[in-house]
């Protein structure tokens, strides 16, 4: 009679004299060899959808960067991609101020000579995962016959540059900016047939000068509250993806108006008008601007809410002498998400639930780029003065914008990150409550 023999754990070679002995033994086997990886793969947290294996581009990786280092921990697991922290990375930029893109002056902090170079040698890590490094070739892949809108302030600008920028290493794009729109802009990657436009609203809502002398970066400014600001919202209904953003403009002096008539104002220092907070214009302003987006009769877009951009001004107020000198980031111990950066976030996570919870009753997805626990954290990131010449009677300090490059490149490793999930039909809502 011919015997069977199998190794077990102990060693010892025993006879397998039956077939039901010989599927015990393999179901045996199956279990001790799945259990162990079911229960390590629930033990995740399950913030985030979990996202196929990340397959790298090494045409498009930083100079003397080692992209395996990174591709080889892709998001194969659910996991927070924005709660994290920043670690030292010595390799680099992705690209610098002499790369075949255009850089806005006032964030070109290197042709301007800020000294130090450190600020560019960050990268974000998230808690239980890492962040795929931005890959140029799969960004416009997955763009490619689509349209993708920045609606919002000089900062959205500044995220459009850095991404513009980033995808230099593959594909420059044709400039088709029609002249007589001096607030926008609009490039063409024709290879691709990928159209990225900057939609440059400050309020996101109609807005008008209202002060007799001017105005001035500190002017007072009437704010139409319930009325969206054509100027981007006649050009949004075929975008495939809008990301939308607002942030330090709100906290200007403000006349507040409702149905034509005068509701309030922000330190106005008027007679007889209610006092309103910045918030009250920031609330309404965003629920003005999602729900144009949720009743534009053609509009199938991906809506991206760019979470609240902080400013990082010491030693003074931004007109009274403050500047960003730092040359590190915060680490979590040194700056919490607190005060009014935390209040402005709520505000606008608020009315974003609210166009979420409607979008799905419409079909339309509403997602959010929530990029504000990493910034607070990069005061060093900032133009400071480095965002002009140095012979230039400019006394007023740039700690609201971004360095290209610069951190403000990590919000685009977020978006290609969101837009591979979305593609795959990975990324689910949230809870109504944003987790702070």
């Amino acid at each position: 009679m011919k015997v069977n023999f199998t190794e077990l754990p102990n060693g010892k070679n025993t006879p397998l004299n039956s077939p039901t002995k010989v599927v015990l033994l393999i179901l045996t086997l199956v279990l001790l060899t799945t259990i162990p990886l079911y229960l390590y793969n629930n033990s995740l947290s399950l913030l985030w959808p979990s996202v196929p294996p990340y397959q790298s581009n090494k045409s498009s990786q930083p100079p003397g960067m080692n992209i395996s280092d990174t591709n080889s921990t892709s998001l194969e697991h659910k996991c927070d991609i924005f709660s994290g922290k920043w670690i030292p990375n010595p390799n680099g930029p992705y690209y610098t101020n002499a790369s075949n893109c255009v850089i806005d002056d006032r964030q070109n902090c290197m042709k301007f000579g800020r000294p130090d170079t450190a600020f560019m040698k960050w990268r974000w890590k998230p808690d239980e995962c890492e962040l795929p490094l931005f890959d140029a070739a799969q960004f416009l892949e997955l763009v490619r016959g689509k349209s993708m809108a920045f609606v919002g302030d000089s900062v959205g600008r500044n995220q459009m540059q850095s991404l513009v920028c980033l995808l230099a290493s593959v594909a420059r794009p044709v400039d088709v900016t029609n002249v007589q729109e001096a607030r926008f802009s609009h490039w063409l990657y024709t290879d691709y047939n990928f159209t990225l436009v900057n939609l440059w609203s400050t309020h996101l809502v109609k807005s008008q000068d209202a002060d007799p002398n001017g105005f001035s970066l500190n002017s007072l400014m009437n704010l139409y509250l319930d009325q969206v600001d054509d100027a981007w919202a006649a050009q949004i209904e075929t975008f495939d993806y809008v990301i939308i953003s607002a942030g330090q403009w709100f906290s200007r002096p403000f006349m507040y108006y409702e149905k034509g008539k005068l509701v309030g104002c922000h330190i106005c220092n008027k007679k007889n008008v209610t006092d309103l907070t910045r918030y009250y214009g920031y609330r309404k302003a965003f629920g003005t601007a999602f729900r144009t987006l949720l009743e534009l009769q053609n509009f199938k877009g991906v809506t991206f809410l760019r979470t609240f951009s902080p400013a990082h001004f010491e030693n003074g107020e931004w007109n009274k002498g403050g500047n960003c000198v730092r040359k590190r980031p915060f680490t979590e111990g040194e700056m919490k998400f607190e005060g009014y950066m935390l209040d402005f976030y709520v505000t606008q996570m608020e009315e974003f639930r609210a166009a979420e919870r409607e979008g799905r009753k419409k079909g339309l997805k509403f997602r959010l780029l929530d990029t504000s626990e990493a910034m607070v954290l990069r005061p060093d990131g900032h133009p400071n003065h480095y965002g002009h010449w140095p012979n230039e009677n400019v006394s007023i300090a740039d700690c609201v914008h971004w360095c290209l490059p610069g951190p403000i490149d990590t919000w685009n490793e977020f978006l290609l990150q969101m837009l591979r999930m979305e593609g795959d039909g990975l990324i689910e809502g949230k809870p109504d409550q944003p987790n702070v």
